[in-house]
């Protein structure tokens, strides 16, 4: 690593302390955290039984989706912030778009349910990075395998970090010397059972981002179009529409948020179809047994996938109503501009440019009912409900 010598948190107390500005409170107009028994911090052994037994074989997606592709998966937060009761509990799909939706919105607890393998350990590379990282500035060397820039302080903008590590050249040595510390972290440390096979997965994801450092996109190795998908560095300098940077990078205090979640082992990835018979079911068990709330349930695109099949979107939606929520329990879904995404132009103007996706709110409640009632048949009848 560079000069900048990372702090590892071992203290309990400060462990309280970073879960207690993890949770602090919001201030839209309900709370559903007072009947919740959630802990606040789980052990090593329980969170990796979570991932265990909650999780479902790997199943296939035709992309690594390292990162996200949405281009304005932040335009959301202001309103989400407003609607969403405080104290309840996040689900989430896919890479590190979560982290920015946790760390905005700081609910009790954190799950990431994907249907590939490789997602859930991919965020377990992120957890370690996370936990071994200081600051900002240190974890884009640790993630990248770049030397920290010296002038850079705890206080740099996102726009700021990312043109200090623009040009910085990526180094073998770092890379080979930090992978080995992932694995330890994760194997030695926190007492993980991983195979041989989910070893080289983490070094399949982490040397991607060791070979395109802050220019990674979503079309890792980059194919056709690939220059049409955001960087990591545009995506962690994205705003909300309105110039607000809600991204985990865009402070240091945002940094910190998540890294609580990751040291008190509260934000759970998990392997499981959306449309399978056990990890929406189990996370839904999980949290009636504590009488804890789903509030946000981000979706990202699955839905189109699963109405391609006559029955996985009815099981998602049978998923869906074994959740526990409340009357403003949201369900958050991208949109894309694509492949018939034009049906619905007036989703993706921004001033005369078109976005690549737009983000559509939907209440939990009322979707399970239009599925029950039979007013949702296919894809396109979701996305009208956005209307």
């Amino acid at each position: 690593m560079s000069k900048r010598t990372p702090v590892i948190v071992a203290s309990a107390a400060l462990l309280i302390a970073l879960g207690a500005l993890c949770i602090s409170p919001r201030e839209p107009s309900v709370s559903v955290a007072a009947a919740s028994s959630l802990p606040s911090r789980l052990s090593d052994q329980d969170f990796w039984r979570l991932v265990e037994t909650m999780s479902e074989p790997g199943g296939y997606f035709r992309s690594d989706n390292l990162l996200s592709n949405e281009d304005t998966f932040q335009s959301v937060i202001p309103t989400l912030e407003r609607r969403l009761p405080s104290g309840g509990v996040y689900l989430g799909v896919g890479p590190d778009q979560n982290f920015t939706y946790i760390e905005a919105l700081q609910p009790r607890m954190a799950f990431v349910v994907d249907i590939r393998r490789q997602n859930m350990l991919e965020h377990l590379m992120y957890k370690a990075i996370l936990e071994l990282s200081s600051d900002r500035v240190d974890f884009l060397s640790r993630l990248f395998s770049r030397a920290a820039p010296e002038e850079l302080s705890a206080d740099a903008s996102a726009e700021e970090l990312f043109r200090s590590y623009a040009d910085a050249a990526p180094s073998g040595a770092l890379f080979r010397r930090n992978l080995q510390t992932v694995t330890d972290r994760l194997v030695s440390v926190h007492g993980f059972t991983l195979s041989r096979e989910d070893l080289n997965s983490i070094e399949y994801v982490y040397r991607a981002f060791y070979s395109s450092g802050p220019d990674l996109r979503y079309s890792f190795p980059r194919g056709p179009g690939g220059r049409g998908f955001p960087s990591y560095a545009e995506l962690m300098m994205a705003t909300d529409g309105a110039g607000v940077e809600h991204s985990y990078l865009a402070s240091d205090r945002n940094f910190q948020i998540l890294r609580a979640y990751e040291l008190n082992n509260m934000l759970v990835p998990l392997v499981g179809d959306f449309g399978g018979d056990k990890a929406l079911k189990a996370v839904g068990r999980y949290l009636v047994e504590r009488g804890a709330t789903l509030t946000l349930f981000y979706t990202s695109n699955v839905e189109q996938y699963l109405f391609q099949s006559d029955d996985q979107w009815r099981r998602f939606y049978d998923n869906l109503a074994s959740l526990p929520v409340v009357k403003g329990s949201t369900l958050l879904r991208s949109y894309f501009n694509m492949g018939g995404g034009f049906r619905y132009p007036q989703l993706f103007g921004i001033s005369g440019f078109p976005a690549r996706s737009s983000m559509l709110m939907d209440s939990i409640p009322d979707l399970v009912d239009a599925v029950r009632d039979g007013r949702v048949r296919s894809y396109y009848d979701v996305i009208e409900r956005a209307h």
